[in-house]
Parts: C-alpha cells; structure tokens; sequence
C-alpha cells in the first residue's frame, strides 16, 4: 500500500508491508535475543538516548531485563554497506526509527519519540511528505 515515505524510498512492497507503522511493535524481541546480541541492542539504544541530557535519557530503565525484554527490532531493506535501510526500535514508550533510504541510500533520518506523548504524530513521516515529495 504506497504513502508518502514509500513513494520515495528503494524498499520493497514486502519492506514496506514489514516496517509500516503500527501501535503493536513489529519485528524482533529483544527476548528472542541472546546474551550478545542484548548487549549490540543496549549499544544502539545508547547511541540515540545517551544524547539527552542527564536525568531525561531512559537508557537506564533497559538495564531492566524485563524492560529491554519489551523491545522489538525491525528491518527492512538489504544489509550490505551503502544499500538503502530502514530500522525501528520499539517498546513500550519507545519509537526510534533510521531511515537511509533515499538518494542511494546517501539521505539519512533519524527519530527518538515516545509515542504514548505525542499526539499520535509521525513525525518522519510528516517530515518525508513535506520535503521529499
């Protein structure tokens, strides 16, 4: 079903249909992880909460096994270096999102929001609509 981000993107119909944005978190939880690949999760959270100021981050509620359990690891697209991707990290009160889809893959987006405070707005997807039509 074509949208406004999928009508710029290099993703399949089949990427698009895996990473659509819903409520319910889609793709891999992180309790379906091992011991290895818990800790690359808590790495690439950090990379995106370790930017907010001290005391606003919440990094540290996934040092929580329960909460980290909680998140979901989706993606769409190839995986080889300068192919066009797109990944979501999701959970309760948790959306980040990395779009490298565009412009061969040489265009990137990224969010960090908390869904259940925002109004319900996508706001990559505003952002694609309005500037990348």
């Amino acid at each position: 079903m074509p949208n406004a981000i999928s009508a710029h993107t290099d993703l399949s119909d089949a990427d698009q249909e895996a990473v659509a944005y819903s409520t319910e978190p889609k793709g891999v939880p992180a309790a379906e992880l091992d011991a290895e690949q818990r800790e690359l999760l808590r790495a690439l959270l950090a990379t995106y909460l370790d930017r907010a100021p001290e005391g606003t981050s919440p990094l540290h509620r996934y040092d929580d096994e329960a909460a980290l359990d909680a998140v979901h690891f989706a993606w769409a697209g190839p995986t080889g270096p300068g192919e066009p991707h797109y990944y979501r990290l999701q959970g309760p009160r948790l959306l980040i999102e990395w779009d490298n889809t565009q412009s061969n893959a040489n265009h990137a987006h990224s969010v960090w929001r908390d869904p259940a405070s925002d109004f319900g707005l996508d706001v990559l997807a505003r952002h694609r609509a309005a500037h990348h039509v």
